[in-house]
């Protein structure tokens, strides 16, 4: 492949554009070297970009925080509410931002409204970021000049999203934990502790009791086919991972994990206050119903109630509303349909939705805790008889060893 001049716009440590030109055979490549010098790429291509011109944009930077996007939006509800120019707000947000690739982004968003963007295309720029939802919203926000309450809504909707993520994550952090020590503490004993115990065994005549064969078995297994095991799992969870990313696939996962034992019901209730959360703010900034159901739909991890979401807003289309299109998807609770019918008759439909959203975010939690509540225990169950069975297994041998020296 022969080389090319590529143009690029990159930032440095101290939070200033370096524009220029390198010859290289791919743009990768061009990231690569200004990367080692300790620049920031916000643009490689083979035409010069001046005020937000077309070309090729690199890829948002991988590992994006959420953090980054709620202190964002939390910094430009304050400084846009107390009336601080949007200009001068972002070069603040800049100034206060401390991971340098986010600085870059927030940079990058202050250059394009200089060149003419308005705010929402600017965000649009970085959809690794700033999903639809909050490209949209701040779209209308310009468009009907309270881009400072705007803000302050979507501040809040990410504060409620992370902080039910958050409660979500830590909430199956120990018994996960739990899971794997359990698993890592009898593996440890039948491919170690095991084997030296069996070493008494080695006189041929003498009686084995059947509980010990049935030990020594299992850890002759373990320590000579354990790489087999660990490679048909991994193959198993390979081949599971790719059928689980086609869209046949998904439909399928998304509808099976919504019927497991509890934790289904948990990952139902988290997507409807997710979805209610998001409708609420769209809806109470005056996004058109049909828009703000597919937006939702957009920011749904399951893809069964994403679709059913589009249903709905055909329904909407038609005239039914939006109570009833939602009650025959029977993909979500049924008090989600009352709550709404409720919202279209007084005419409240946005108070509703926060309404719904508040309900299923202590439905999730509560789900979770009875998930939790039950799991430790059969955990620490199923360890405890494991163990203890193999420690029982070695009494009955060591017993037998004394009666037959009688």
């Amino acid at each position: 492949m022969a080389s090319s001049p590529f143009h690029y716009r990159a930032i440095a440590a101290d939070g200033k554009l370096r524009t220029g030109v390198m010859t290289a055979d791919d743009s990768k490549t061009v990231a690569r070297q200004l990367t080692r010098q300790g620049l920031t790429p916000v643009y490689v291509g083979l035409e010069n970009q001046k005020g937000g011109g077309t070309g090729f944009k690199l890829p948002e930077f991988s590992g994006a925080r959420r953090g980054d996007v709620l202190f964002f939006t939390q910094e430009l509800s304050t400084l846009l509410n107390s009336g601080v120019p949007i200009d001068r707000a972002l070069t603040i947000t800049s100034e206060l931002t401390t991971r340098p690739q986010f600085r870059a982004i927030v940079l990058d968003i202050l250059r394009s409204i200089k060149g003419g963007k308005s705010l929402a295309d600017s965000l649009a720029l970085h959809t690794g970021y700033f999903s639809e939802l909050f490209i949209n919203m701040v779209r209308a926000g310009e468009a009907s000049g309270s881009l400072g309450q705007i803000f302050e809504r979507l501040s809040e909707f990410e504060r409620s999203r992370d902080e039910l993520r958050s409660y979500i994550i830590s909430s199956m952090i120990y018994p996960a934990l739990l899971a794997v020590v359990g698993a890592g503490s009898i593996f440890v004993i039948l491919n170690f502790v095991v084997p030296r115990f069996a070493t008494i065994f080695d006189d041929g005549h003498m009686q084995i009791p059947l509980p010990t064969k049935i030990m020594l078995e299992a850890s002759n297994v373990v320590r000579t086919w354990w790489w087999l095991v660990a490679l048909v799992v991994a193959s198993v969870v390979g081949s599971f991972r790719y059928y689980i990313g086609t869209t046949e696939g998904r439909a399928w996962w998304d509808s099976a994990r919504l019927k497991l034992p509890m934790i289904g019901d948990a990952m139902r209730k988290a997507e409807t206050s997710r979805f209610a959360r998001a409708m609420a703010t769209l809806v109470g900034n005056s996004v058109p119903l049909v828009q703000s159901l597919n937006i939702s739909a957009g920011i749904l991890n399951n893809s069964r109630m994403a679709n059913s979401l589009r249903e709905v807003a055909q329904g909407v289309k038609r005239g039914e509303g939006i109570a009833q299109p939602l009650a025959r998807t029977h993909m979500f609770p049924p008090l989600a349909a009352h709550l709404l019918t409720v919202g279209e008759e007084t005419g409240k439909l946005d108070l509703m939705f926060a309404r719904m959203a508040d309900i299923y975010e202590e439905e999730t939690r509560a789900s979770i805790k009875r998930f939790t509540a039950i799991f430790e225990p059969v955990v620490i169950l199923i360890m405890g008889i494991v163990v203890g069975g193999l420690i029982l297994s070695m009494l009955i041998a060591i017993t037998s060893i004394n009666d037959v020296a009688i």
